[in-house]
């Protein structure tokens, strides 16, 4: 759902591919639906089966880490794409690690690693408003 209108897709390259999964993570989503990323940034992505009213998201797989090369608004719900692959939508937000960097939760039926789905260095990220 796009909260306040039309918005540009952020784009990304991955820069390292991860191949591990936790069932005991942890992480807390932020409250917020939206965060602003900037080029230059890097952040990393995860997988996860579990939604917005989880308290505690355990079940990940990690992707691995995407350095932003078009900043811009990503929103929960928007769809993610890897080397032009439909990866899954943004669940949302843990800033554990921030201000190094935020894991952006992708929700998607069962958690994957980068490895899993064949990731590789450079490919392409994209995120954008479900089409």
């Amino acid at each position: 759902m796009i909260e306040d209108g039309d918005k540009r897709a952020v784009a990304g390259v991955l820069v390292k591919v991860l191949v591990h999964q936790r069932e005991d993570r942890g992480m807390r989503l932020e409250e917020f639906a939206s965060r602003c990323v900037r080029q230059g940034e890097v952040h990393e992505l995860v997988t996860t089966d579990h939604d917005v009213t989880d308290p505690s998201i355990d079940r990940v797989g990690f992707l691995g880490f995407t350095e932003i090369s078009h900043g811009g608004v990503i929103d929960r719900g928007d769809e993610v794409h890897i080397g032009g692959e439909y990866v899954g939508r943004v669940l949302g937000f843990d800033a554990c690690h921030f201000p190094n960097h935020y894991n952006i939760l992708i929700r998607r039926d069962s958690p994957v690693t980068g490895g899993q789905i064949a990731l590789t260095p450079e490919s392409p990220v994209h995120f954008g408003a479900p089409r």
